[in-house]
């Protein structure tokens, strides 16, 4: 098979492609012929070299695919054996740029009625952040004021859908007009243009000095200050990503006067049970809602996966909105 790898730590340069042994599935796994392949935050910082493959795992970058299952490992059983045939989409730790890939079974699902094959590529990687952050760790409730910071990426375009659904009232974040346009159409109730705005007093005002319940965060130490500033009394801030560094000063009176919460996850280290679990809670809870349209697939653009380098240099642009996939085909 044709995969993706990383030849360096560096720029989308050091990304090439070659042959590799077809995967071979183990008891309780499923091989997938993969149609398309997500881009992810975490494909970049892994070609960085700062964000390593879990323990196991493959090497090759990809996070989330969508395919048909074309074989499950010896022994496997009747329940995993019925998948072959069957339009899924998965979530994995890695391998994702490879036109084969195998994965645990429970952690496929079929792809949604009304969603491409090729669009579905991008889905359950953002919906499983999403539910099992905004839902689990974070407890979101409808009232509840919400802030996400890049409201129109992949991650963003997804949680402000899935928030105006549930009745939260929806901050975010964006770096153009453009952008703030597209993030109220996607269900913003408020806009803050972080080049041009100071985003801790637009918190203050918007609230009326309240400050927001809960901080869905890809940033990092750039914002830790002003996140914790931005959070009411009893307030969350959630952390998934590190954009703007991994080292901060915290102020742990300002915590403990507001009695504050910060809770750092990331989904790709969660061991197979706890990425079933999640995977299975997205399918009863999230799948509907992109089925009956109220939350509605942001692709953005697609790249040939022999163009791989180039849709990673259109992801570090910053200009994408949306989901960046790769096609096999």
């Amino acid at each position: 098979m044709r995969a993706v790898q990383y030849s360096d730590a560096g720029g989308p340069e050091v990304i090439a492609l070659a042959e590799q042994a077809d995967p071979t599935p183990a008891t309780g796994q499923v091989l997938i012929e993969v149609a398309a392949a997500g881009l992810n935050r975490a494909d970049v910082m892994q070609r960085l070299g700062v964000y390593p493959p879990p323990r196991g795992a493959s090497e090759i970058p990809g996070l989330e695919v969508s395919g048909r299952v074309i074989a499950a490992g010896q022994g496997s059983g009747v329940i995993v054996e019925e998948l072959i045939g069957k339009a899924v989409v998965a979530l994995l730790a890695g391998g994702g740029y490879a036109e084969k890939v195998v994965v645990d079974a429970r952690h496929v699902l079929p792809v949604p009625t009304g969603v491409s094959l090729t669009d579905a590529a991008g889905l359950i990687e953002v919906a499983a952040t999403v539910h099992s952050n905004l839902r689990g760790e974070a407890q979101v409730k409808p009232g509840d004021t919400v802030l996400v910071h890049g409201g129109t990426g992949g991650i963003g375009s997804f949680a402000l859908q899935y928030l105006h659904g549930l009745g939260a009232e929806v901050l975010t974040t964006v770096g153009s007009a453009d952008k703030a346009s597209l993030a109220v159409e996607l269900g913003a109730d408020h806009v803050i243009n972080y080049r041009e705005e100071d985003l801790g007093a637009r918190v203050q005002e918007l609230t009326e000095g309240r400050g927001v319940d809960v901080i869905l965060d890809v940033v990092g130490a750039k914002y830790l200050e002003t996140n914790l500033r931005s959070l009411a009394t009893a307030g969350r801030l959630v952390i998934i990503g590190l954009q703007g560094g991994r080292t901060a000063e915290l102020d742990l009176g300002l915590m403990l006067a507001k009695r504050l919460r910060i809770i750092a996850t990331t989904l790709r280290s969660r061991d197979a049970e706890a990425k079933a679990e999640i995977v299975q809670a997205v399918g009863a809870e999230i799948w509907p809602l992109i089925e009956s349209g109220q939350i509605r697939i942001q692709t953005d653009k697609t790249f040939p996966l022999e163009q791989a380098a180039a849709a990673h240099e259109y992801f570090d642009s910053g200009t994408h909105t949306g989901k960046v996939l790769l096609t096999m085909t």
